[in-house]
């Protein structure tokens, strides 16, 4: 099973660079390794480091700025397009993120980052903005997820929006389900269906 998890409030990373590819999150280079611990130091490993030396951390990216910390990773436009690779949401999760934010998510990358744990929140472009907006203004300004209710808000502002998730999904996350546990859960359902079949 994995974490559990209904309601996120975090200050936020704001990665404002749109059409951000799987490759990116987590180069090709890195994916040798079968288990999902460990890919956190490569995210965005080639705009975090200059040579790939990480005695040289590039000091105008987000990542190496200590100004922005947080549990949620907010992106721009279309975040996590390209290549189907799993990594990319391990990269995101083992860096300490539990929340993505952006106006649009490949597909993939969104089946990928709910399987592991990794919700992915999909707003307006214009809420998106406000969201930008907010943290440039203030690098401490916080984001509440409400998973049950499903909602996403700006808390100093109050300004709020709502985002879809699948019914299953959710009940996944916020039970710390896999698709195992999930059967587990219903299998005094699934076994009356069988009988009533007989």
């Amino acid at each position: 099973m994995g974490k559990s998890f209904n309601k996120i409030k975090s200050t936020v990373v704001p990665l404002n660079i749109e059409n951000v590819d799987t490759d990116q999150i987590i180069p090709a280079r890195f994916l040798k390794a079968t288990s999902r611990e460990g890919f956190g130091k490569n995210l965005f490993r080639d705009w975090r480091y200059n040579n790939d030396d990480e005695n040289q951390p590039k000091q105008d990216f987000v990542l190496n700025d200590a100004t922005y910390s947080g549990k949620v990773l907010v992106g721009a436009k279309n975040f996590g397009c390209s290549s189907s690779r799993e990594h990319a949401a391990w990269a995101i999760k083992d860096a300490g993120f539990d929340v993505v934010v952006s106006s649009f998510f490949a597909d993939i990358f969104k089946s990928n980052s709910l399987n592991n744990f990794l919700l992915p929140v999909q707003v307006s472009e214009e809420f998106l903005k406000k969201i930008f907006d907010a943290v440039q203004k203030d690098p401490k300004t916080e984001i509440e997820v409400n998973l049950e209710q499903q909602s996403i808000k700006i808390t100093a502002r109050g300004e709020q929006e709502s985002f879809d998730i699948s019914t299953y999904k959710k009940t996944c996350l916020l039970n710390g389900y896999d698709d195992i546990d999930y059967l587990l859960s219903i299998k005094p359902e699934i076994q009356e269906f069988e009988t009533l079949k007989k």
